[in-house]
């Protein structure tokens, strides 16, 4: 269980031009301690002293906090750099002729990994996120969906799919890159989770996660192996024999070790908060501007709106303030530096 010492006034002060930054949903912001390790490390590869075993504890380090945070054993997390590959792990594993049941409107790494796979004679069926449990049937092998949906923020009832893929005998595949940092995240709820950390956790792009349980483990092949899934990693460098570790590592991809030197301040700032506390403060901030824009208060950090010409964006943009537009919609992200000054911007911009 995470223990809170840190509150979110004070991780606010670890964020330097958060003012008007409204993408965490597309990219967080580096605390200072991320950056300041950072470019230690930089200095010490071009003096000649970075080494590749420093490197690999530092992602053991970096992985066992966020087992910690995602509250599962460490032996269940993988390491890699792109949530579609590790969605192309379970892919290729469906067995030929199988359904996926997934989200429509769902972001692509949770989809074309699987829609890759129609040669073998796999179905992906599509349905609107309130429809997914209801649609999964016997003939359903996997549930995939994200927790949070990047276009529009929204939350699903992850515990009702989870509940209809047990009856059935699916399996679950989470991704909560749009949830884990600005909400509270239990990975073992899923037989797998991939996580992405450079959004809403605030790390260098490619330090992503992969939890998997041991029933739907048994069941992957792990076609990304290299050196780094072996059970011994420097007794794994070379052929011809192969042994790859017993527990989740053995779907471990080679890490870039300059983003994970970032990664691990990030990890802890995030195992020091309550993030029932960080969810509170995103959602209020929200909530405040569904008020302002008129619309329903939905409790989300994300809040997105239909903007298909683009006006409302390039209000934003012209006003100073950083958001996105996906899906034909505006959208904006409320994380641990952004605060009301930033809803009124918004507001203002907006002419609201």
């Amino acid at each position: 269980m995470n223990i809170a010492t840190l509150t979110v006034p004070y991780a606010q002060t670890q964020f330097v031009g958060g003012r008007g930054y409204l993408a965490a949903c597309t990219l967080g912001l580096p605390t200072t301690e991320t950056i300041a390790a950072m470019r230690a490390d930089a200095e010490d590869w071009q003096r000649g002293q970075a080494g590749a075993v420093h490197y690999g504890h530092v992602v053991e380090r970096v992985r066992s906090g966020y087992a910690q945070l995602v509250q599962v054993d460490v032996d269940r997390v993988a390491i890699g750099s792109q949530t579609s590959v590790m969605a192309g792990v379970v892919a290729s594993s469906v067995p030929d002729g199988a359904e996926v049941l997934c989200a429509e409107g769902d972001f692509s790494s949770m989809v074309f990994p699987f829609l890759s796979q129609a040669h073998r004679g796999v179905t992906v069926r599509q349905v609107a996120l309130a429809e997914l449990a209801a649609s999964v049937t016997a003939n359903t092998w996997l549930v995939a969906w994200s927790l949070v949906q990047s276009a529009t923020g929204t939350r699903c009832d992850s515990n009702v799919i989870v509940t209809a893929a047990a009856r059935h005998g699916a399996f679950t595949l989470c991704d909560t890159t749009q949830a884990t940092g600005w909400m509270p995240v239990t990975a073992g709820l899923f037989d797998a989770t991939i996580c992405h950390s450079y959004k809403w956790l605030c790390a260098p792009r490619g330090v992503a996660f992969f939890t998997v349980g041991e029933r739907l483990a048994t069941q992957l092949a792990p076609i990304n192996a290299g050196w780094y899934a072996g059970q011994d990693v420097w007794a794994s460098c070379y052929g011809p024999a192969m042994r790859l570790a017993d527990d989740a590592r053995r779907f471990d991809v080679s890490p870039a070790w300059p983003s994970w030197v970032g990664a691990e301040p990030a990890i802890d700032l995030f195992n020091r908060l309550d993030l029932v506390e960080v969810e509170r403060h995103a959602t209020s901030l929200g909530d405040a501007l569904c008020d302002g824009l008129g619309i329903k208060r939905l409790g989300q950090a994300i809040v997105s709106w239909p903007d298909a010409a683009g006006h409302d964006l390039a209000r934003l943009t012209k006003a100073g303030l950083t958001a996105s537009g996906r899906a034909g919609r505006a959208r904006v992200a409320f994380h641990l530096w952004n605060d009301e000054d930033d809803v009124a911007d918004t507001l203002r911009a907006l002419d609201r």
